[in-house]
C-alpha cells in the first residue's frame, strides 16, 4: 500500500483556513505563524498536483476540487482523533471490547435496549454477543473467551447477580392430539407425544434439560426451529413467552392444560469472568444490562433512562 503524501497535520491546516475565513486566522486558532500556515497549504497543493485554494479579492475560496478533497479529509481527521482517543483511554483502563455470551432464551429486547444505551457512551468499546445453549454459556466464561455471562444456570464457582425470571410455557399448534383430548393433561400423557427439544450447546457436559422422557424426541439446534416445529403441528415443547407472543395470538400455538407444570420460570443470573477485574466500560454495560431487565418488555423503546 503507497504510503499518503499528505500528512493529518496537512489536512487540519486546510481546514483552518477555510473554517477560520483566511490564512491569518488559521494561524491565530493554530498558533502558527501565517507563513507556516501559507506553507503548509502551498506545499500540500503541490504533493497533491491539484489547486484546493483560489484567491477571490483577499480572500481564500476553496476550488471545487477542494471542497470535495476537504469534505473527505474532515472524515478522515475526525477518524484519527477518534483513534487517539481511544488509545488514550485504553492506557487510563478502557476497554477496547467487552464479550458477552447469553442464553438463547434471555429476551433479545432487553439487550437491544441496554446495548443502545451503552453505545453513546461506549467511548468506542466494541460488544462481541455470543448466544449458546444451556451449559454452553458456562462453558464459554470459564474459558475465559467471555467477560460477562447471562444464564439461568448455577455457574459453581462464580457469584452472579439476579435478572428476571423468563416464562416458559408448554404449548402445541391447537389441533395436536393433546389438545384434542379435552381434558387436564397429565405426565403420562406427554409420554404417548414427541417432545420437541433444543439442544445443548455445550461440548463438555451437554444437559437433557426440559425432556421427560417423551415417546419421540426431536432435537432442534435453536429455540425458533422449536417455535417453527411446534407451531406446524410436531410435536409439544416449552418455550418462552416471549418468543412465542405472535404464535399465541394469531392461534398457531395454544398452552397445554397440564395438571402442574405447565408454565415454568428459571431465574436469569448474570456472572463476570472471575480471573479479570471489570474496567469502566464492562461495569457500565453491566449496570445498563440491570436497569433494562427490570423493564417490562412491553416498554416503549428506550425506557428506562439510564442511571449511569
Amino acid at each position: 500500500m503507497k504510503a499518503p503524501r499528505v500528512t493529518l497535520d496537512q489536512w487540519r491546516t486546510l481546514q483552518a483556513v477555510v473554517d477560520h475565513g483566511g490564512f491569518a486566522q488559521a494561524a491565530e486558532a493554530l498558533h502558527r505563524s501565517q507563513s507556516s500556515v501559507s506553507y503548509t497549504v502551498a506545499r500540500m497543493q503541490e504533493q497533491l498536483g491539484v489547486p484546493l485554494l483560489r484567491i477571490d479579492g483577499r480572500k481564500a475560496v476553496l476550488t471545487e476540487a477542494g471542497e470535495v478533497l476537504l469534505r473527505r479529509s474532515r472524515q478522515l481527521v475526525k477518524q484519527a482523533s477518534q483513534l487517539e482517543d481511544l488509545a488514550h483511554q485504553m492506557e487510563q483502563g478502557w476497554e477496547a471490547e467487552v464479550r458477552l455470551v447469553v442464553d438463547a432464551a434471555y429476551p433479545t429486547a432487553r439487550l437491544v435496549r441496554a446495548l443502545s444505551a451503552f453505545m453513546p457512551q461506549s467511548r468506542g468499546c466494541r460488544v462481541r454477543l455470543r448466544e449458546e445453549v444451556l451449559s454452553g454459556v458456562e462453558e464459554v466464561l470459564r474459558e475465559g473467551t467471555a467477560d460477562l455471562a447471562i444464564t439461568a444456570l448455577n455457574i459453581t464457582g462464580h457469584l452472579g447477580s439476579e435478572l428476571s425470571p423468563v416464562e416458559f410455557i408448554a404449548v402445541a399448534h391447537p389441533d395436536h392430539p393433546l389438545h384434542r383430548l379435552g381434558r387436564t393433561i397429565n405426565f403420562q400423557d406427554l409420554e404417548t407425544q414427541m417432545q420437541v427439544v433444543t439442544r445443548d450447546s455445550g461440548r463438555l457436559q451437554p444437559r437433557d434439560a426440559g425432556w421427560l422422557g417423551a415417546e419421540q424426541r426431536w432435537t432442534v439446534g435453536s429455540l425458533a426451529t422449536s417455535a417453527t416445529f411446534v407451531s406446524s403441528g410436531l410435536g409439544f415443547a416449552w418455550l418462552p413467552r416471549h418468543l412465542i407472543e405472535r404464535e399465541l395470538r394469531d392461534g398457531l400455538l395454544k398452552p397445554l392444560p397440564l395438571e402442574q407444570g405447565g408454565t415454568r420460570n428459571p431465574l436469569f443470573m448474570l456472572y463476570s469472568n472471575q480471573d479479570k477485574p471489570l474496567g469502566p466500560a464492562t461495569q457500565i454495560l453491566v449496570e445498563l444490562i440491570r436497569t433494562f431487565d427490570a423493564a417490562p418488555l412491553d416498554a416503549p423503546f428506550g425506557a428506562p433512562q439510564s442511571p449511569v
